[in-house]
């Protein structure tokens, strides 16, 4: 894959043009399933997997995505940025025409 020109076209481009991208691509697909499938990429994301989906524990399930999307889209990825943008770079090589 990595002779294919347009994954070398996405690796030259900086993490966050390629989140703003792959962004921009998922709501216009409404693939909300990608959004979940990142967040669970998040440091943080460890802690909610102990939740059990009971009505008590949704208020602190949605404070812990408002918390990991703020880290998220804070643009400090730290050392889940690889993954992040290996997930990115690839969600956009399967659902976006790379014009460059």
């Amino acid at each position: 894959m990595t002779n294919d020109p347009r994954f070398q076209a996405l690796d030259g481009l900086p993490t966050e043009e390629l989140r703003q991208r792959a962004f921009s691509t998922a709501r216009h697909h409404g693939d909300i399933r990608f959004f979940v499938d990142l967040l669970r990429h998040l440091p943080a994301a460890s802690d909610t997997e102990r939740l059990d989906n009971s009505t008590g524990d949704i208020g602190l399930a949605v404070d812990d995505a408002v918390a990991l999307w703020r880290e998220f889209t804070g643009h400090g990825l730290g050392d889940a940025e690889p993954v992040l943008r290996a997930s990115f770079i690839d969600y956009l090589l399967k659902h976006e025409a790379v014009e460059h």
